[in-house]
């Protein structure tokens, strides 16, 4: 039976539990559970971190722990009873632990390794803490440790920052708002502004002297140096180097390491320098021989000098190599460093190349004890302490110190009867008053031991050395008196015994007879003469004589006279010890009574340091004499205790107060002081208003403070010895003195007056005195005592008054003090400080001090909830009320409504008050209970004030809210002011309802209330469900879902409006739509019904809701593209809505609007989550346009429209995409018309006219129609453009449109464009996103993007995608899948503009164009078997499955995809499946054979491949298959119906042969010699074949039919010119023969067909080896290629003249276009092909030529160019491989044809003597769009002739009209194409203007082809048509009179939208 747990009810995970039992809940190691219930060794509960969780689990794997149970029952929580810092770490280190993965995800490598080593160090941290072991400093160190860890880690990972007092965590319910944002702001600052360190110091290592070769020890010496004051500031340390330049004792690392200690930042200056001088120990000379003396001297040799600044940019872990110079003449060295600083290099130069000195040198910042905790190794392993020269800056109670420095300076010494100056050597010694040498006292620096003496350098023959060696001697202070200093100089010989010979001696007392010690300064020594063997040990011989010559007797005239002389510096640093006579003086008063006068006036001169070493004496003798003399010297006295009272206030001394205070405490025993002192102070007091000069005075009241202590320790004493005498005597003094006070107080002066700073004196000093007067009266009087004083201050104040900042200043120590904490007390001093703080406040005045007061009191109401009854805190909280919650709330308007000051300093504290005032009004509004909001509303008399009231809040609440008002991570301070908002509203809501409804209904008050609803709920810190779970659930627990309180509260008060609802519609649908979208269920499900009701009021109104779709859509948008709202959201609204309106009359438009809106949400849904992705990709476009079209089509919201129009045309160009974004931007330009109608600024576009604007897209558009290569529509563009500057005569623009329209034609020709691949692909499951679900598209590809790379494309935008494997039509269940499936299969392009891909002569420059553009139909084919399949010969049973889609719009266009519209399938017979692969195989055979004959392959290998394939195939069957399948008896007689197919197969299998003979022909004479076995091969193969066809000689439409070539012949003019064909030529009407045509009669044998077919092809092509102006054509893959319609006589076309060739008589089953091409005489070989060419008589006009029925293409048709030269070039040919990335490896430079210019150049223009055709006939009209995707790979690029005569060919249509798909009328798209506007049903795309032909020249040209639809032609250009006789019909041909122009054409308007 499960039992409730009493006491088991927190506990820990200790292994993992799977739960596989039946209500098993799963575990993992380390999880917390909460239990509920227990049974026989199993728990029953959930894991904390998921508590709707709930299961059973084995007791065994739980460790209780104990915790606290709050709100016992069925909605308790449990707290753990451990430490609140342990307690934090577990969760914070669980919610780090997430956190960190995801650090490893998102590749932050180096935040990720070093929250691992966090971790880590806080887990073992936190085994320290639990283990409970370490002591209470340990522990709290530990702790702060532990926190600062933690507030790192929340840093780095941008987690909220955790309110601490004393490490743990602060809960905000406990303490006041006020001080939760103290305690939030000194932690937010301790993180952004570390306080920057006042101490500092050097940590300094001696590594090695690097370079140094001399084989002598040396002494190295580091000190810092004062480079502005010239003078050391720090002792020497002191490092001994080996011979090799190594510290001598490297195990002790103290001689090796220092640490310079008490730097102050004013010595962390470029001009204090790290100074290193080095000597030498050893010979005299560094060049001398080593001899047998033993006696090494100290010599110079080095010096090295580094700035202090240098070390707070380097980087501390690397060693400073530091060079070592040595001084030019040993003179110099006592100033080489100030050389090297003042860098007077003359003076010194560099000791060695490679001489320099290692060091570790390290700025350290803090205390010294700080730097013992954070260095913690380096103070164990041992560093000695280097001091600075003098005390610090703060000097310390206790501390001890008595060294003396003394520095040898220079001296002064004869010859002494040498010829040269000596060697001098000082020895130093210390000597007791015994005359013993004291031991280890003389020290040369720290680092190294004190030594017994210290012997200085020896400076080279110098009678004036300058040594510059600093001494320390730390003598003890009891061995002071008596002791002196002895110096003995020795000349030092550089003879061979190396002698040092004592020759005198000088010495000096440390101590004077009267007690003062030697002073500092520089003392001139007399040197004493003295032989070696003197007696110096009895220092009584010498010890009377003088010592200084400052102090020889005048008599003494012998040893004033002497030359030598020695001086040197001393300074004294005592804490005990004085040099101060006068201060002696003082404290031995009683020996000397008449000096007390003059020492009481002497002590003000005394250094304040002399004064603190002796603060307890000083003090004693002055009170004795005070007790002693009290009339005589009461009042310099008083002045004397003044002055030392005010010497304590001094930061160097401050550290003394606690001396002085433990000296008034313990040991002052002046019982009658205070009736002195008190006397003295009022009678300073009473002459504050009269003195002029004040200065005095203040001195006296800035001492009150310690005064006052005195006074009333004095008292005390007294009443103790006394039993209390005299009370009421000293009340009386003490009320008589702050009458005095009070009355100084109350005068008004002006601001500069003395008296008013005097005031303020006081003022500042004033609180200090509460806590000594509590010792002696009540709290009420002592209240009373301020109150009045208070009170008494001036109540006018002036603004520039610096009392007014005193007299705050006073207040808020006040409330600080330990009066003001006491109620009693409180409630005498709140009044006064609210009117002072109200006045303030008003008058917007020293607001900083106003909230530090205020923040103060509310504090303090907090803190003594609990103590202080209940009527007394909330008079209190009333009284605050009353007066200050108006003045805040307009003072927290003002502040921020305030512009910020620039400086940093004043908006760091512009910031600061901000936040403070807000506290306070948090802390006072959370402190209101019921009572006070009813008062406050109560004291409003009229509406007007309540509405000013409400209006002001709400504003300030508004406020309060902003993101900004705190920083990013103060969530806890954000959510303790969201809720005291919250609490706050619903009291002011009743205020509201009760006075704002109905007829008293005010607007303003109701938005600004909503307006705050709104914003509340939105903040980003209420957003539960971004945080944490752990996070989340602490909220949900403190405070609940406040946003869901505040929707409840909206509702509510919006059911309340009644009719007034209209006022705010369409007003609040925007703000209303936010709240629903946050994804809170409840909050929505209170709120969507809203809508409803403002559709009903609406429809009430105006009898439809218009406005609150429109406002909806609008908002919509902008809301979804910010990240709000879900699918959740959308099905919520769509199914609420529909429920609320299923009664209402409007039910049907209600639908409407709230299908429209579901589907636009849908739309915005997906936009928006494709926008997520990084780049950009098919999605985000096409997802792009699918909403662009929605609010075009469905909407009609023209400005979203525009701005989608540019999203997307931002994504083409990010993408890349050119071409598509060029149509995009196209959208916007047609919804323009050249006006001058002013446009607004929008997007990005500038205020300008409608002109202006579509005048800057085109330029755009056609730039961007460049960069996609897509010219043609760039052309369009252009001439639109220029006809716009032409009509304003803007010459200029004109010309330069022109030349950019020149220049794309060039690029037509002269550039390289891919061919694009284009792939279908479908979208199938639910799990698409609405625009692609169950939809299928046409794609096309990328540049080089083949069926493999796009599959691999598509899968990665879809991730979870899987792609099918087959391409049938997926079933219902695939549609209906909860999954992704892609369907990919590469497509054929279905080209438009037939009638340009099969016009012969138009290059494959051009073609390409329009091969994949404008391209709306596709096509794939599936081969199948249909009944059995015949395995001796598959043919007969295989069919193929057509599928033809239609797009929904043409590609390109504005998407690289686009919907498939119509699907369309058919089956293709076996045998039509044969005649097509034979005839595209054929096609290919001619191609490449023409390419060959032209030379524009490489080589002849694609020919051989192709050729080898096709006879290989027909020898092995290949063409017998066919022959079998389709020609056997059973075929014709089972299918009548295909009797004209077989002869269509049959004819096309023949041809094949023939074109196979030739090619074989033409391999012959291009093979090269190594692949002539090859060929052999294949003319045997070839015999073969013909054998197994049958065929013995070849039908006569075979032989009539010569192997035509697209081109015509090899051979171009360079300058073509309509020619002029005779008369004669013309009547004779000889068809003309096709060179590459050659006698049927002929009958090849295997041996004779290569030699013969190579002879005629020689002849036919005529070319020479040499000739390198041979234009070479490539075949074009259009289907006017080779034909099967028969042609004349090879031998009546080969003996009729040129001229007289007319086109072959074709039946109208092959009519095609023909081009003529022509060659210059120049260029044209003289042969039977190409004769000499004719004289203008015998020419002849073309139209008399050939069949008039057949549409043709001939020179003479078109007027002749403008004497335009074009330029022949050679091209490459590709490479024929199938589906080749490269369709043509070199683009054809062949140009475009022009418009027609007149026919001044013709007689100028070298013309040939007749016309020459191809003769090329059309393959039964099968278009180009029937080849297989393989066959198009294998078609070069055609390089078409450099002809004029291509401007007037009639455009080739499809046979009849049916042949062009119809769209469908209800479905007409927006015009995405520069070729596609304003037609209902899609039309014939047509040309460009520079392929179009005017209307007559196509019925002159076409007139007898009827089945054919004349292709549309653009209307002309106005001012070109001028002359109205120009009449063009069928009957007059364009190029019957070369100089009629032909009219220029306009492009067609852009239409609008």
């Amino acid at each position: 039976m499960w039992i409730p747990t009493e006491h088991e009810k927190y506990g820990v995970v200790l292994a993992s539990f799977r739960g596989t039992v039946q209500h098993g809940l799963p575990l993992e190691i380390g999880d917390t559970v909460q239990i509920l219930e227990k049974c026989e060794g199993w728990y029953r509960g959930f894991i904390l971190k998921n508590p709707n969780t709930k299961g059973i689990f084995p007791c065994s794997y739980i460790h209780l722990k104990s915790a606290h149970i709050k709100n016992k029952g069925q909605f308790e929580t449990v707290i753990p009873t451990e430490d609140s810092v342990i307690t934090e770490m577990t969760s914070t280190l669980r919610d780090w632990g997430a956190m960190w993965k995801q650090l490893y995800v998102k590749n932050e490598g180096d935040l990720f390794h070093r929250l691992w080593h966090v971790m880590n160090e806080i887990l073992d941290l936190r085994r320290q803490v639990l283990v409970g072991h370490l002591t209470n400093d340990r522990m709290r160190d530990v702790k702060q440790h532990i926190t600062a860890r933690l507030d790192w880690g929340n840093e780095q990972l941008c987690l909220d920052l955790v309110p601490r007092r004393e490490f743990s965590m602060v809960d905000p319910d406990e303490i006041s708002v006020t001080e939760l944002y103290r305690l939030m702001e000194h932690r937010h600052r301790k993180k952004d502004t570390p306080v920057p360190a006042s101490t500092h110091h050097l940590f300094v290592n001696m590594k090695s002297l690097m370079g140094a070769n001399l084989g002598e020890e040396l002494e190295v010496f580091f000190h810092i140096y004062d480079g502005r004051e010239n003078k050391p500031i720090s002792e020497r340390f002191f490092v001994r180097l080996n011979k090799t330049g190594v510290p001598k004792s490297p195990e002790k690392t103290e001689r090796q390491c220092t640490l310079f200690v008490d730097l102050g930042s004013s010595d962390l200056r470029k001009d204090v320098y790290i100074v290193v001088h080095i000597v030498r120990i050893g010979r005299m000379g560094t060049g001398e021989k080593k001899s047998l003396c033993s006696v090494q001297y100290r010599r110079p040799f080095g010096c090295a000098v580094v700035s202090i600044a240098d070390l707070l940019t380097a980087d501390s872990k690397d060693d400073h190599l530091l060079k070592v110079y040595s001084c030019t003449t040993e003179s110099e060295w006592h100033q080489i460093h100030e050389n090297l600083i003042k860098k007077a290099s003359s003076r010194y130069n560099l000791s060695g190349s490679n001489t320099g000195l290692s060091v570790a040198l390290q700025l350290l910042h803090g205390d010294i004890d700080q730097l013992r905790r954070e260095y913690l190794v380096l103070f164990k392993r041992g560093v000695s302490i280097t001091r600075k020269l003098g005390f610090s800056d703060v000097i310390m109670p206790g501390e001890l110190r008595n060294d003396l420095y003394i520095t040898l300076e220079r001296g002064e010494f004869e010859k002494g009867g040498k010829s040269v100056a000596r060697n001098v050597e000082v020895t130093v010694y210390v000597l007791d008053i015994d005359g013993q040498i004291l031991k280890s006292h003389v020290a040369a620096g720290s680092g190294e031991p004190g030594g017994d003496d210290y012997h200085s350098l020896v400076l080279y023959h110098n009678n004036t050395p300058r040594w510059a060696e600093h001494v320390k001697l730390p003598i003890p202070v009891d061995m002071f008196r008596g002791s002196h200093v002895r110096f003995e100089f020795r000349h030092c010989s550089t003879k061979d015994k190396g002698e040092k010979k004592l020759f005198g001696y000088s010495f000096v007392p440390l101590m004077q007879e009267d007690g003062r010690t030697l002073p500092d300064g520089t003392h001139e020594l007399i040197i004493h003469k003295c032989e070696e063997n003197a007696n110096l040990g009895e220092c009584s011989r010498y010890i009377k004589l003088p010592f200084s010559k400052t102090n020889l007797p005048a008599n003494n005239q012998t040893l004033k006279s002497t030359k030598e002389s020695f001086w040197i510096t001393s300074f004294l640093c005592s804490t005990k010890l004085t040099q101060n006579g006068d201060m002696l003086d003082l404290l031995k008063w009683r020996a000397h009574p008449e000096r007390i006068n003059d020492s009481l006036s002497k002590l003000k001169e005394i250094d304040g340091s002399e004064i603190v070493k002796f603060l307890q004496d000083t003090l004693d003798t002055l009170f004795g004499i005070l007790d002693e003399s009290s009339k005589r010297y009461g009042l310099k006295v008083f002045d004397s205790l003044v002055h030392i009272i005010n010497l304590l206030q001094d930061s160097k001394f401050q550290h003394f107060k606690p001396v002085m205070d433990t000296y008034i405490e313990s040991h002052f025993a002046g019982a009658l002081s205070y009736r002195d002192l008190i006397k003295v102070l009022k009678w300073y007091v009473d002459r504050i208003v009269e003195a002029e000069h004040q200065d005095h005075i203040q001195q006296v009241l800035k001492a009150s403070e310690y005064i006052f202590k005195y006074i009333i320790q004095s008292r005390r004493l007294y009443s103790l010895a006394t039993g209390g005498q005299n009370e009421d005597e000293f009340r009386i003094c003490v009320h008589e003195l702050f009458m005095s006070i009070r009355f100084f107080l109350s005068q008004e002066n002006k601001p500069a007056c003395p008296v008013t700073q005097t005031q303020a004196v006081f003022l500042r000093t004033f609180p200090a005195i509460y806590a000594e007067l509590l010792k002696i009266f009540t709290v009420r009087e002592v209240a009373g005592f301020v109150r009045e004083t208070l009170a008494s201050l001036p109540t006018t104040a002036q603004s520039e008054c610096p009392l007014e900042a005193v007299k705050l200043q006073c207040i808020a120590k006040t409330v600080e003090s330990q009066l003001y904490t006491n109620p009693e007390s409180r409630c005498v001093l709140v009044p006064v400080v609210l009117r002072l703080l109200q006045a303030h406040m008003q008058e917007q005045r020293e607001l900083v001090m106003c909230a530090r007061i205020l923040t103060s009191m509310l504090s303090l109401i907090k803190k003594e909830e609990t103590g202080t009854p209940e009527p007394v805190m909330s008079e209190e909280v009333e009284l605050i009320v009353d007066s200050l919650l108006g003045v805040l709330l307009r003072t927290i308007l003002e502040i921020t409504n305030r512009p910020q000051p620039a400086g940093s300093s004043l908006r760091l504290q512009f910031q600061d008050v901000t936040g403070e005032f807000v506290g306070c009004l948090l802390a006072l509004l959370r402190e209101m209970s019921d009572r006070h909001y009813q008062q406050l509303l109560q004291s409003f008399t009229s509406k007007e004030d309540l509405r000013d009231f409400l209006l002001q809040i709400f504003t300030v609440f508004r406020i309060l809210i902003r993101p900004e008002m705190f920083p990013k991570d103060w969530t806890v301070m954000r959510l303790v002011t969201n809720n005291v908002i919250i609490t706050t509203v619903l009291y002011l809501s009743d205020a509201l309802r009760k006075n704002f409804l109905n007829d008293k209904f005010d607007y303003k008050v109701w938005d600004s209330y909503f307006y705050l609803s709104v914003i509340f709920i939105n903040q980003p810190c209420l957003q539960l469900e971004s945080f944490s779970p752990s996070k989340r659930k602490r909220i949900l627990e403190k405070y609940g879902d406040m946003r869901v309180m505040m929707g409840c509260e909206i509702f509510s008060m919006w059911q309340n409006l009644g009719e007034h609802k209209l006022n705010f519609i369409p007003a609040m649908i925007g703000p209303f739509l936010e709240v629903t979208l946050v994804p809170q269920p409840d909050l929505r499900n209170v709120m969507i019904p809203i809508f409803h009701d403002m559709m009903d009021w609406e429809q009430r109104r105006s009898g439809n809701f218009k406005q609150v779709e429109a406002k909806l859509i609008d908002k919509l948008d902008s809301l979804m593209s910010e990240g709000k709202g879900d699918e959740t959201y959308r099905e919520l609204f769509n199914s609420i809505l529909l429920k609320k309106i299923e009664r209402e009359t409007w039910r049907e438009s209600g639908i409407s609007l709230i299908a429209t809106v579901t589907r636009l949400m849908e739309r915005l849904l997906d936009y928006r989550d494709c926008m997520k992705l990084g780049e950009v990709d098919g999605k985000k476009i096409g997802c792009t346009v699918s909403l662009l079209n929605f609010y075009k089509t469905e909407l009609n919201k023209e400005e979203m429209y525009i701005r989608y129009i540019h999203k997307l045309y931002d994504l083409h160009l990010k993408a890349q995409n050119y071409t598509e974004a060029s149509y995009t931007l196209l959208l916007y330009d047609e919804l323009l018309e050249w006006s001058e109608r002013p446009l607004r600024e929008f997007l990005n576009y500038p205020m300008q006219s409608e002109w202006q604007r579509k005048e800057c897209l085109h330029l755009t558009i056609v730039q961007n129609f460049d960069r996609g290569k897509c010219w043609e529509n760039g052309i369009i563009l252009c001439r639109e453009l220029a006809d716009q500057y032409e009509s304003f005569y803007d010459y200029r623009n004109l010309s330069k449109m022109r030349m950019m329209e020149a220049s794309l034609y060039d690029k037509i020709m002269d550039q390289q464009r891919l061919e694009p691949e284009f792939f279908r692909v479908g979208f199938y499951g639910k799990k698409f996103p609405f625009f692609l679900r169950n939809k299928e598209f046409v794609c096309r590809g990328h540049d080089y993007e083949r069926l493999e790379a796009f599959q691999q494309r598509m899968l990665n935008e879809f991730p979870y995608a899987i792609a099918m494997q087959h391409v049938n039509q997926p079933d219902q269940t695939i549609y209906q899948a909860e999954a992704q499936y892609l369907q990919i299969y590469a497509v054929t392009p279905i080209p438009e503009s037939q009638d340009v891909l099969q016009r012969d002569g138009v290059p494959d420059n051009i073609k390409s164009f329009y091969k994949f553009n404008h391209i709306w139909r596709f096509r794939y084919d599936r081969p199948f078997h249909k009944g059995t399949k015949d395995k001796e010969n598959e043919f007969k049973s295989l069919w193929v499955e057509r599928t033809t889609l239609t797009l929904v719009q043409s590609l390109p266009g504005i998407s690289r995809w686009f919907e498939v519209d119509k699907r369309e399938l058919v089956e293709v017979s076996p045998l039509e499946n044969a005649i097509e692969v034979i005839e595209n195989k054929n096609l290919q055979l001619r191609t490449l054979i023409s390419q060959c004959q032209s030379r524009q392959m490489q080589n002849v290998n694609p020919l051989t491949m192709c050729l080898n394939g096709v006879v290989d195939a027909a020898v092995n069957g290949g063409l017998a298959r066919y022959q079998e399948a389709f020609f056997v008896k059973d075929y014709v007689m089972n299918h009548p119906e295909d009797g004209d197919k077989i002869t269509r197969l049959r004819e096309l299998m023949f041809e094949q042969a023939h074109i196979l003979e030739y090619g074989l022909a033409v391999h012959e004479k291009y093979v090269p010699q190594d692949m002539r076995p090859l060929h052999k091969k294949l003319v045997d193969q070839f015999h073969l074949m013909k054998s197994s066809l049958g065929i013995q000689e070849f039908p006569a439409y075979v032989r009539a039919s010569p192997v035509h070539f697209t081109n015509g012949s090899p051979r171009t003019c360079r300058n073509s010119v309509p020619n002029i064909i005779s008369p004669e030529g013309g009547r004779g009407g000889v068809a003309r023969r096709s060179p590459l045509s050659y006698p049927a009669a002929n009958r090849y044998s295997s041996s004779s067909l290569s030699s013969q077919a190579s002879n005629e092809v020689s002849n036919i092509t005529g070319q020479s080896e040499s000739s390198d102006e041979v234009f070479n054509m490539q075949p074009s893959p259009s289907t006017s290629s080779l034909s099967s319609n028969h042609s004349a006589s090879p031998n009546v076309t080969s003996s009729a003249p040129s001229s007289a060739r007319g086109s072959p008589q074709l039946a109208d089953k092959h009519k095609h276009c023909r081009d003529n091409t022509c060659l210059s005489p120049r260029d044209r070989p003289v042969s039977a092909v190409f004769p000499n060419p004719l004289d203008p008589a015998q020419r002849a006009s073309s139209h008399q030529m050939g069949d008039a029925t057949l549409p043709r293409s001939d020179p003479n048709l078109s007027a002749p160019d403008k004497g335009s030269s074009v330029k022949n070039m050679r091209s490459q040919s590709p490479v024929l491989t199938s589906r080749s990335p490269q369709k043509n490896t070199l683009p054809p430079f062949t140009p475009s044809p022009t418009e027609c210019p007149s026919a001044g150049l013709v007689s100028a223009s070298p013309v040939l003597s007749g016309s020459y055709s191809s003769g090329i006939s059309s393959l039964s009209r099968c278009s180009v769009s029937d080849a297989s995707a393989t066959e198009y790979g294998t078609l070069g690029a055609d390089h078409g002739p450099a002809s004029a005569a291509a401007l007037a060919l009639p455009l080739s249509m499809p046979n009849s009209a049916s042949e062009e798909p119809v769209r469908r009328e209800n479905k007409t798209p927006p015009p995405y194409s520069v070729y596609e506007r304003n037609n209902p049903c899609r039309r014939p795309v047509p040309l460009p203007h520079s392929l179009s032909v005017p209307p007559a020249a196509q019925s002159s040209s076409c007139s007898s082809s009827s089945s054919q639809a004349d292709p549309p032609a653009l209307p002309p250009k106005p001012h070109q048509l001028r002359t109205s006789s120009m009449k063009l019909d069928s009957s007059a041909s364009l190029s019957s009179d070369p100089r009629v122009t032909r009219p220029r054409l306009l492009p067609r308007k852009v239409s609008q939208l």
